[in-house]
């Protein structure tokens, strides 16, 4: 009997709340976990009010920020956000915090450091938790609190971080893909992290964001994927390219496409800029070993492989900023779920 993964879907808060929340109610018809929701105030619709909304409309499905911070939000009311959604959906939500890249930058404010976040983490867990938390001369408690808390995961990439969130962390958000060796590394982190601070390993919960198309022919396909591994090679992941055989620089700014790689409004216009630098077979290779690309039973071998490193819970994303991933979950949901199911 192979150990069941929790399976989760990521979207864009980029439609009005009530439109989240009837997606929120597909999502969990189509048999997923988790919905995963960003946080970036200046490119879409508030993230917790979304994830409110879709409270109210579901009954099974784990709500989850993916991710919030402590710069845009101080951390008291990050609390009093995640008091309010856990209290109308009791232990269907889970806090993600991570340093706030896509929240911060474009307000020309800097990512949170790492003893802002571990702070912040610890100051939200009180909160929540109905404890007093000290703010120079004011102290500061929640009425109507959760006693039992709710689960914070924290997403990281770097070393540095990945080891603060194995020793803060009830959980870890991991944004390197699948691809083996970059994962491996990952999860290497989280563990030694998690011993230093004196914690066992196995009582964290370790996610894995992936992109993620079911295809018969990733060749014609993987093109869709060209911006997102650009946009790796520009913000300096060229070592983790490199264990896919990518080896490209890409510049720091692409002003052609608005308002980034990652976020593109025209993706098939960011998809024709990316090949400056990244090629068919670069996109080929990045598909099938960072992301979920492939037939379902491609899929689910992928997965089963990172559950082998010590993965518990996956994420799906498609590559739009701007549409609602509809065609993802009904693909998993029809045809990747039910062939994970019956591996249980």
């Amino acid at each position: 009997m192979v150990k069941r993964i929790r399976i989760g879907v990521r979207t864009p808060p980029c439609r009005p709340a009530h439109e989240l929340a009837e997606f929120a109610t597909t999502v969990e018809r189509a048999g997923f976990d988790t919905l995963y929701v960003p946080d970036s105030q200046t490119l879409w619709r508030d993230a917790f009010l979304t994830l409110y909304a879709a409270a109210l409309s579901t009954s099974t499905l784990t709500l989850a920020t993916a991710v919030s911070n402590v710069v845009t939000r101080h951390p008291s009311v990050v609390a009093g956000l995640a008091r309010s959604i856990d209290e109308v959906a009791p232990g269907r939500f889970i806090l993600g915090l991570g340093v706030g890249h896509s929240s911060v930058e474009p307000i020309g404010l800097p990512p949170s450091k790492g003893a802002e976040l571990r702070g912040g983490v610890d100051q939200i867990r009180r909160l929540v938790r109905g404890e007093e938390v000290r703010y120079g001369d004011a102290v500061a408690q929640l009425r109507d609190a959760r006693p039992d808390g709710v689960p914070i995961h924290v997403a990281a990439t770097g070393p540095r971080n990945l080891r603060l969130a194995g020793g803060i962390a009830d959980g870890v958000i991991l944004l390197s893909g699948v691809a083996e060796e970059p994962l491996t590394r990952a999860i290497a982190a989280v563990r030694e992290g998690a011993e230093a601070a004196g914690r066992r390993f196995e009582d964290i919960e370790i996610t894995v964001s992936a992109h993620a198309l079911v295809t018969d022919d990733v060749e014609r396909d993987a093109r869709i994927i060209k911006p997102i591994a650009a946009a790796i090679a520009q913000r300096g992941g060229g070592q983790a390219l490199a264990a896919a055989g990518i080896d490209v620089a890409v510049p720091a700014h692409v002003p052609e496409v608005v308002p980034d790689l990652v976020h593109a409004e025209d993706w098939d216009h960011a998809v024709e800029v990316s090949s400056r630098w990244i090629s068919d077979a670069d996109a080929v290779a990045y598909a099938r070993s960072f992301g979920l690309f492939g037939t379902p039973a491609e899929i689910v071998a992928q997965i089963r492989a990172t559950q082998e490193l010590g993965v518990t819970g996956i994420f799906f994303q498609h590559v739009g900023s701007w549409d609602l991933p509809d065609a993802l979950v009904t693909s998993v949901g029809a045809e990747v779920l039910p062939l994970l199911a019956e591996q249980h």
